[in-house]
């Protein structure tokens, strides 16, 4: 679910070694079962897990960068193996459907442990027999508090970004899928409906709002812009992860999920089927849960821990992540969902975004 792909596209498509890959004695390592792929997010770990991990296991780390879910499992469909992905949920779901992961070898990765009872157990895999937990958040709203009032954003909940008081001042996410994820639930109804005339209703929810507000499409430029002191938009639909960055950046915002309920995501760790080293797999996947791996990567990449110990540390007075809503994860609101894998809806919505934005 990482959003900040900083790395250039030529990059994310292209195969590279994540460090040097010397061991632990400096010797360059050519045994295959001293190396792993991992096919990652752009920007996605914290800055030194891979050259720790190298080190104490004396091996080598390939990586991989993807910026979609969608892209990712183009290539593995097309037989590229990797030996560790971080999907999101709904993908983990698919891949599990089509028989395409191995399960976990759980005697080898005891941090299991030490993952937050919230983020086990989770609808596509109810006993994390596949996926690891690694990051998890929401979809909502960052506010300018000195132009947006919280408790109208309460009362309105996501019709706020229907508001004309606020026209030419919204952020939407150029997404098929959270777009009308906000306007379904607007309309309370699930966000992983089938129903044509909810999906209708939700259409003409999302080309009302165009005519009313002018609302800029935007992906990771939305980061910046609201993280800039000063900056031209008083709202914006943003990642809980991007939402923690935007606000250590910029006092003036704060961050809100609405009541009508959200998309609760979460990305997980998992070994492909035709992974050729899941052995060392398993052994990295352990490793990034540690301690020291999981606070490394959540001061890196801003989004929400699966890790028990380093998030309550992030969270505790003096935390790095204290006061900041967009990191701590709401649990218990009913209309909250996760999204499920269903390609023909998917491929529905995205006919139906490009009409919104025409």
């Amino acid at each position: 679910m990482k959003k900040i792909i900083a790395l250039a596209t030529a990059l994310a498509l292209a195969l590279t070694a994540c460090t040097s890959g010397t061991g632990s004695e400096g010797t360059k390592q050519t045994a295959e079962n001293n190396t792993i792929k991992f096919y990652n997010w752009g920007e996605y770990i914290g800055d030194n897990v891979i050259q720790r991990f190298e080190k104490e296991y004396n091996a080598k780390v390939v990586c991989e960068y993807y910026d979609s879910n969608e892209m990712m499992y183009t290539k593995l469909q097309a037989g590229d193996k990797y030996d560790v992905l971080i999907p999101s949920d709904y993908m983990i779901e698919r891949l599990l459907n089509e028989d395409m992961l191995q399960p976990l070898d759980l005697e080898a990765i005891p941090n299991m442990n030490g993952i937050k009872d919230d983020m086990k157990n989770r609808e596509y895999d109810p006993e994390n027999k596949y996926s690891a937990p690694f990051f998890c958040g929401t979809v909502g709203i960052v506010y300018n508090k000195k132009n947006v009032s919280k408790e109208d954003i309460e009362k309105q909940g996501w019709n706020i970004l229907k508001d004309e008081r606020y026209k030419d001042k919204i952020y939407m996410y150029d997404s098929e899928r959270d777009s009308f994820m906000v306007a379904l639930k607007s309309l309370g109804y699930s966000m992983n409906t089938d129903n044509p005339e909810e999906i209708t209703e939700a259409f003409n929810w999302l080309t009302e709002q165009k005519e009313l507000v002018s609302p800029v499409y935007v992906t990771d430029e939305v980061i910046d812009a609201m993280a800039t002191p000063g900056g031209d938009k008083d709202l914006a639909v943003v990642y809980s992860g991007d939402a923690s960055y935007i606000l250590r950046a910029n006092e003036d915002m704060a961050y809100i999920t609405p009541d009508q309920g959200t998309n609760i995501w979460s990305d997980a760790m998992v070994i492909p089927k035709n992974a050729e080293n899941p052995e060392l797999a398993n052994k990295f996947i352990n490793f990034m849960l540690e301690d020291e791996s999981a606070e490394d990567d959540t001061l890196t990449v801003g989004y929400t821990t699966s890790n028990k110990n380093v998030y309550e540390k992030m969270i505790a007075e003096g935390g790095e992540f204290n006061g900041n809503e967009a990191y701590t994860i709401r649990t218990g609101f009913s209309k909250d969902e996760i999204f499920h894998d269903n390609e023909e809806l998917r491929s529905r919505l995205s006919e139906l975004w490009i009409k919104v934005k025409a």
